[in-house]
């Protein structure tokens, strides 16, 4: 699927990318990813990875999954968090995978690195004009790590697997302090679904699994939790609370938008409910509805930087680019230049297309870049600018950097090319541009040994 390059002049939500069918999709938010990373930091300590270097990134496919596919980084499927009903669940699949990165377990399965490829990277702000890639129709889609293999040999050392992951998993719920309700009330979730689905539960349908039976797992994980001093610990309920606001924006992003309205009707009138409702009556074009709702939230907390993230998003993507800079500007400034909301600042900034805007334009997109290079938005507006400025070299970098994030190896290859001809040799800028021609061949190159 493509969105054409003019799609990004009028909305700040996107899909770019060029991608097959299979392939998964990143979905990206500030909000979102703070949260995953707070959810997930007493448990890298726990396992005595260095904070920082694991990354939790949400994939945007709704069957229930997670898994971890090379490098210190855990998938969690968007119709995983859909699925959970508190923190604490999500916590305990996070704990899980995080065992099966101290096991190594990525290392050994080559199934895990094919998934893997298979993922483009995508900057998507969770906004209501982005174009919902795929989701996923795995019907049993309810396990863990997601690997699959033919022989039994190898099906057998995945279960094995799996049950270290189990047990290491509750071993960083026990360290970090949590207790493990959450993680067995999750795991009867998938239970509940195996039930559903009529997943057999015989010796043979288990050798087929490369996962243990959910009900195998409750009952040692069980015996393990309620052991433990933190299993009568309250869950934490500032957490819990941003979990709850997450998930229903989430919902206004995914549903359809006659399913998140009945979901949280209008008499509900807590964040999250007027949060799902604002991305709902925004993606039926009920713009006075929508600001209601921001306007709302606003009152609550006129200093949370999400809240005017969303009020600034719906009136740029509402054609009041003038009216959108301020909140994004404050929301920008209150997350110490947070590198997804700095980019939306900068795109209402161009949006005016008054250029006493766009100094400062290029000064939030260049810093939101040099903290975040995955972000082929920000690049996409960096480009804009540079070439507003008679910059074409430079322009021509910015979307190098933006093909070739998206798949789009061949246009990366002419932009990186003629970047580097324009630049001056030897220069930071010229380098990079011969780094992104390297990678944009040795991926085309790829491309025709597997045809």
């Amino acid at each position: 699927m493509r969105i054409l390059p003019r799609l990004f002049a009028i909305v700040a939500a996107l899909s770019l990318l060029t991608q097959p069918a299979s392939a998964q999709s990143v979905l990206r938010d500030a909000e979102t990813e703070a949260l995953l990373s707070d959810m997930a930091a007493p448990l890298v300590a726990a396992a005595g990875l260095a904070p920082g270097n694991v990354e939790i990134v949400m994939i945007n496919d709704r069957s229930v999954n997670a898994f971890v596919a090379g490098g210190q980084a855990v998938y969690i499927h968007s119709g995983l968090i859909e699925k959970a009903d508190t923190a604490a669940e999500v916590q305990g699949v996070i704990a899980h995978e995080l065992g099966h990165i101290t096991g190594g377990h990525v290392i050994t399965s080559s199934q895990g690195y094919a998934k893997a490829s298979r993922i483009s990277i995508l900057s998507m702000l969770l906004g209501v004009a982005a174009a919902v890639a795929g989701a996923g129709d795995a019907a049993m889609g309810v396990m863990m790590a997601g690997q699959q293999a033919a022989m039994g040999k190898f099906l057998a050392f995945s279960r094995v697997q799996e049950s270290a992951a189990d047990a290491a998993g509750a071993q960083y719920l026990s360290k970090a302090g949590m207790s493990g309700r959450g993680s067995l009330a999750f795991f009867k979730k998938l239970q509940s679904m195996e039930f559903r689905y009529g997943v057999s539960h015989s010796d043979e349908a288990g050798y087929g699994s490369t996962h243990p039976m959910s009900g195998d797992r409750i009952a040692r994980l069980t015996r393990d939790y309620e052991a433990d001093p933190a299993w009568a610990k309250p869950d934490d309920a500032q957490l819990q609370a941003r979990f709850e606001r997450v998930k229903a924006k989430l919902a206004g992003y995914i549903q359809e938008p006659a399913q998140t309205l009945r979901q949280y009707p209008e008499t509900d009138t807590t964040a999250p409910a007027r949060y799902a409702r604002a991305y709902a009556f925004h993606k039926q074009a009920l713009m006075d509805k929508a600001l209601s709702e921001t306007d709302a939230l606003l009152k609550s907390d006129p200093d949370d930087p999400y809240f005017l993230e969303l009020e600034g998003q719906v009136l740029l993507e509402s054609g009041r680019p003038a009216d959108a800079i301020e909140p994004l500007r404050e929301a920008t400034a209150l997350t110490s230049n947070q590198p997804l909301i700095a980019s939306l600042f900068g795109h209402a900034l161009i949006a005016t297309e008054d250029k006493s805007h766009y100094a400062e334009a290029e000064q939030v997109l260049r810093a939101a870049v040099a903290r975040d290079r995955l972000n082929p938005f920000a690049w996409y507006q960096l480009g804009v600018i540079y070439a507003a400025n008679g910059d074409m070299p430079r322009a021509r970098l910015a979307s190098a950097e933006q093909q070739v994030m998206s798949g789009q190896y061949t246009e990366a290859l002419r932009s990186a090319q003629a970047a580097e001809a324009g630049l001056e040799t030897g220069t930071p800028d010229w380098l990079r541009a011969q780094d992104i021609a390297m990678q944009a061949r040795g991926e085309l190159e790829r491309g025709k040994k597997r045809k």
